[in-house]
């Protein structure tokens, strides 16, 4: 086992706390759970607002909760989903592995990977400040890189299919993350992101 599969280690040099669990999921299960979420989530492509323009992303999202509370980013309002058996089940284990818990789910779909996402941080105002937001990931293992907002220094990790991967205290108040592109990889990938929200 080498370094970057140590919960106990952290990834990130300063200002905040990474820590990759590896597969939390054998493989034959995470393929269960990837499947059943490609037909049982009611994906749909993500709207945003951008520079006061309104902009349709090429990757799916869904959004689930503990009740039907609405939420705001980038400019759109939504209203999140009552979980899934399979989202319960993921939920309960992220929490085990954790030992944080979670109201919320953020769940993407990048179709290929031509699909990414740009640097950002999750510090939107109705997330609990410095609260752990774990992210696990099914189908095509896919570079993620972070980088410090000030020093600009950078972490990548390649995060496998079935892995989990938790930031914690200050990481989004000094670090942004991306999953950038890769046009080679031909096979999809759904992310989960469970969060605590202010309800």
């Amino acid at each position: 086992m080498d370094l970057f599969h140590q919960p106990g280690i952290n990834l990130l040099p300063r200002d905040g706390i990474v820590n990759y669990y590896g597969c939390v999921l054998d493989r034959c299960d995470a393929w269960d759970y990837f499947e059943a979420l490609m037909v049982t989530v009611p994906w749909r492509h993500d709207e945003l607002v951008m520079f006061g323009k309104p902009v349709v992303t090429s990757r799916k999202v869904a959004w689930f909760g503990d009740s039907d509370f609405s939420y705001t980013y980038s400019g759109r309002t939504k209203k999140a989903l009552p979980w899934t058996r399979e989202l319960s089940a993921l939920k309960r284990l992220v929490e085990e592995r954790t030992g944080a818990t979670f109201n919320s789910c953020l769940l993407n779909l990048y179709q290929n990977g031509g699909e990414g996402m740009g640097w950002h941080s999750d510090d939107e105002k109705d997330l609990v400040l410095d609260a752990c937001i774990a992210s696990m990931s099914l189908g095509a293992e896919r570079r993620f890189d972070f980088r410090h907002k000030e020093t600009k220094e950078t972490v990548s990790i390649l995060l496998e299919h079935g892995s989990l991967l938790a930031m914690k205290g200050e990481t989004q108040r000094y670090w942004q993350h991306r999953l950038p592109p890769a046009k080679k990889i031909a096979e999809a990938r759904i992310n989960l992101t469970f969060r605590a929200r202010v309800i």
